[in-house]
C-alpha cells in the first residue's frame, strides 16, 4: 500500500495537453520560437521597463505644463496692477480726480510716490503684525518652562518607570499631570487675550 508513492516521477518535464481537434503549427513557427533567446522573465522586464519609460514621460510631459503655467501665471501676476495699492488723497480724492497743474507727468510721479508710501504702510503693518506674532511665541516658550509641569511629568515617569509591569498604579500621577497641563493651558489662553 506504501510502496507507490502518489507523486509522478521527475522524469517528465514535457507536458502533454490532448486537444479534440488536431492542432497543428508550421515548422518555421516551431523554430522560430525554440531558437528565440527570449523568456517569460525578460519580456515582463522588457514590459515593465516600457511601463516605466511612459510613466517617466508622461512625468516630464505634466512637469513641463506645470512649470510653464506656473510662469505664465507669475508674468500675469507681476504685470498686473496692485489693486490694494489704491491710494486716497487727504481731501478724499482718488489719483485720477485730482488735478495736477504740472501735467501728465507730474500727475503720474505723484500717483507712483503715493503708491510707494501706501506700499511702504503695508509693509509697516506687516512687520508689526509679525512682530506681535514673535511676542506670542516667546510666551509659548516661557510657558512650556513651567516648573509645576516638568515636575509633574518627571513624576509621571518615574512612576512608569517604577511600575513597568503596571503602568496603571500611576493614574495618580497622570492626574496631578493633567491639572497642571491644564492650569497651564488656562493661563497661556488668558495671556493671549490679554
Amino acid at each position: 500500500m506504501g510502496q507507490n508513492s502518489s507523486k509522478p516521477p521527475p522524469s517528465s518535464t514535457q507536458h502533454v495537453f490532448a486537444s479534440e481537434s488536431p492542432v497543428s503549427f508550421s515548422p518555421d513557427l516551431i523554430n522560430a520560437l525554440q531558437a528565440s533567446p527570449e523568456t517569460d522573465s525578460t519580456r515582463s522586464k522588457d514590459l515593465e521597463l516600457h511601463i516605466q519609460r511612459r510613466v517617466h514621460s508622461e512625468l516630464e510631459r505634466l512637469d513641463a505644463e506645470t512649470s510653464k503655467r506656473l510662469s505664465e501665471l507669475q508674468e500675469q501676476i507681476s504685470s498686473a496692477p496692485d489693486s490694494t495699492t489704491v491710494s486716497i488723497h487727504p481731501d478724499g480724492r482718488t489719483p485720477d480726480q485730482s488735478n495736477s497743474a504740472g501735467g501728465v507727468d507730474h500727475k503720474a510721479a505723484s500717483e507712483g510716490d503715493k503708491l510707494r508710501d501706501l506700499s511702504r504702510q503695508s509693509v509697516q503693518k506687516e512687520v508689526d503684525m509679525l512682530k506681535e506674532k514673535l511676542k506670542r511665541r516667546k510666551i509659548k516658550e516661557e510657558v512650556v518652562k513651567d516648573k509645576a509641569v516638568e515636575k509633574a511629568k518627571s513624576e509621571v515617569v518615574n512612576c512608569l518607570r517604577l511600575n513597568d509591569r503596571r503602568p496603571l498604579d500611576c493614574w495618580r500621577e497622570v492626574e496631578a499631570f493633567k491639572e497642571e497641563v491644564g492650569r497651564l493651558e488656562k493661563d497661556y489662553l488668558r495671556r493671549l487675550m490679554e
